[in-house]
């Protein structure tokens, strides 16, 4: 590859990263529906055309930003690969990072709510997350369980659904007082009343 071939490559990928950013933001502003491709484009200071060679609908463009937001988040998570209590830590120290991040906690507040109906682009997305987030968390809860690190009275499986609900619902009551709330502080608090050892 050529410098030059170079350089276009990676003013296309900062680019679409611009897009990705500016698209975050505002899908977290309006919503999906009420964010228009044309003041995405206007944003990063490119045509409207000029955002449709990068992506070529709405929905990919939304799709990419959810994928984006995931794949930051995954590595993050997966930094000295977690098990048990250890992974549920993880997802306490996840809520702290996102006590950083006030745009990502909106978009996936805003859209995660349009998109529980079915003919939203993002339904299919949510549905997987979802379902991944609480088997993943559930599997954190057994491995705690196995390790005698778990109360006795606790079901992994209804401890996994609870936890992930309420990082959620932390996370519209962090929006709406302001950024006032103490996720981290309330999910510790509530994972510390189910496990043994110190939290």
């Amino acid at each position: 590859m050529t410098s030059e071939a170079r350089r276009g490559y990676a003013k296309g990928r900062a680019r679409r990263t611009e897009i990705l950013d500016q698209a975050m933001a505002l899908f977290g502003e309006a919503g999906y529906r009420g964010a228009s491709l044309r003041v995405i484009a206007t944003r990063c200071g490119i045509s409207h055309p000029g955002l449709l060679h990068h992506f070529p609908t709405k929905e990919a463009l939304l799709l990419a930003v959810l994928q984006h937001r995931d794949d930051v988040d995954d590595a993050w998570l997966a930094l000295g690969v977690t098990r048990g209590v250890d992974h549920l830590r993880r997802l306490t120290d996840l809520a702290e990072l996102n006590a950083k991040r006030r745009g990502i906690v909106e978009l996936f507040s805003v859209v995660a709510a349009e998109a529980t109906s079915p003919d939203h682009p993002a339904h299919a997305y949510f549905e997987a997350r979802y379902r991944t987030s609480v088997a993943n968390t559930e599997l954190a809860y057994r491995q705690a369980r196995d390790a005698g690190e778990l109360r006795d009275d606790v079901d992994p499986s209804a401890a996994a659904q609870q936890l992930i609900a309420l990082m959620d619902g932390l996370q519209i009551q962090w929006l709406i007082s302001g950024c006032a709330t103490d996720m981290a502080g309330v999910l510790r608090a509530h994972v510390q009343a189910q496990v043994t050892v110190r939290f």
